[in-house]
């Protein structure tokens, strides 16, 4: 299993302003190695309970809630990423466990007991919390990601572009889903992670940017647009 604590800073940026921040980030920070000309795909399925619970909480501010999903970077892979965001004040603190592919389709299918063969506490509080809780699989959000990192400390700058969504197929492995758009193709959503304290260069690197900061939630834009539809 693996945790990670961070605070995180989002804006909402065009993609003119992405190309440029983007460039003068080439000189500064190390290239994510999954980078490619374009960044990398990431593909999650994100799962509420009946009454969607964590999408309303994220709505209403609340200062304690949680995300549970499961995270592909390819649909060809043969694995998938568990992962628990949970936002406690500023910070963030995230826990992923890896699963072959039985035990991802397993969970989409709500089969959540293929959790109780994993030795991780985590895995036996997922099954509590999804059982208890009857959380159900809701929307799958794919989109390109550019991530840059700082040597010193491991700060992450991202740029996540090309946000679309699909709650017509839960198939988090199939290559041929049919997805909307959740965001102007023209918007990028960039963010930057930390844990402590920001680096000088990246907190001048924040300032420069010519947009307040937002709390954005793909998966709260992509529920939004399927609710907005109803």
């Amino acid at each position: 299993m693996n945790v990670v604590t961070r605070e995180e800073k989002k804006f909402l940026i065009s993609l003119e302003e992405f190309r440029t921040k983007s460039h003068y980030l080439d000189g500064l920070m190390i290239q994510d190695e999954h980078n490619g000309a374009d960044g990398y795909c990431i593909r999650s399925l994100y799962f509420d309970t009946v009454y969607d619970d964590d999408f309303f909480e994220k709505l209403e501010g609340v200062e304690t809630r949680r995300k549970i999903r499961l995270r592909v970077y390819d649909p060809k892979h043969n694995f998938a990423m568990l992962e628990m965001k949970q936002k406690q004040g500023a910070s963030q603190r995230k826990r992923s466990l890896r699963l072959p592919k039985a035990d991802a389709e397993a969970l989409i299918q709500g089969r959540y007991d293929v959790l109780l063969n994993y030795e991780e506490d985590f895995a036996r509080e997922c099954w509590g919390l999804m059982n208890c809780k009857c959380y159900r699989p809701k929307t799958i959000v794919q989109y390109n990601r550019k991530a840059y990192i700082a040597k010193e400390n491991k700060i992450r700058v991202t740029f996540d572009n090309n946000i679309v969504a699909t709650e017509a197929n839960f198939d988090l492995f199939s290559e041929n889903l049919v997805m909307y758009p959740v965001l102007d193709k023209f918007n990028v959503v960039l963010e930057v992670k930390f844990n402590g304290f920001l680096l000088d260069y990246i907190r001048q690197f924040i300032n420069s940017i010519n947009k307040s900061e937002l709390s954005v939630s793909k998966y709260a834009l992509a529920r939004q647009q399927s609710y907005a539809e109803l």
